[in-house]
């Protein structure tokens, strides 16, 4: 049964095994970049047979707003149900701590990048809607342009 916990120190060798197996969605830089957002904010792993199957980092950006940072799966272990369980998690524990509203940014459709298609309909299916395409966004790629998604975890009026 896979299990939900908190990332540890111990846990980023295998966030970077996970993240080098994803060469259609992360750049050479991205290890060092989680790395020290793991640090800074939030993180999260799930297990599978005793092994880190994937992760995720979530940002508070206002008392009643978080951005979901990273988030991915080991590509063989994909489409299993993993990512719902792990992102399912992740919302339970930001909204007990009082987060109304998450956001998460991914390649926009206008890109024309056909690996992020299955992550945009991921996020979509799980109730993110998109509110804005960015750019340029800061701190990424020139030409990446960047969908702002977000979805509700309570009303907020």
């Amino acid at each position: 049964m896979p299990d939900v916990r908190r990332l540890a120190a111990g846990d980023l060798p295998a966030v970077t095994r996970i993240i080098g197996g994803l060469p259609d969605y992360f750049t050479d830089d991205v290890p060092g970049q989680v790395e020290r957002d793991a640090a800074d904010h939030d993180g999260w792993v799930i297990s599978s047979c005793a092994e880190v199957a994937g992760f995720a980092v979530a940002a508070r950006r206002s008392p009643g707003g978080a951005e979901i940072l990273w988030m991915a799966v080991d590509p063989a272990r994909r489409g299993h149900g993993l990512g719902t369980l792990l992102l399912g998690r992740v919302l339970d524990e930001l909204a007990a701590d009082g987060v109304s509203v998450v956001a998460v940014k991914t390649l926009d459709r206008s890109a024309g990048y056909q690996p992020y298609e299955a992550t945009r309909a991921f996020w979509e299916r799980r109730g993110f809607v998109q509110v804005d395409t960015i750019d340029p966004l800061p701190g990424w790629q020139p030409g990446n342009p960047a969908a702002s998604y977000v979805a509700a975890l309570r009303p907020t009026r």
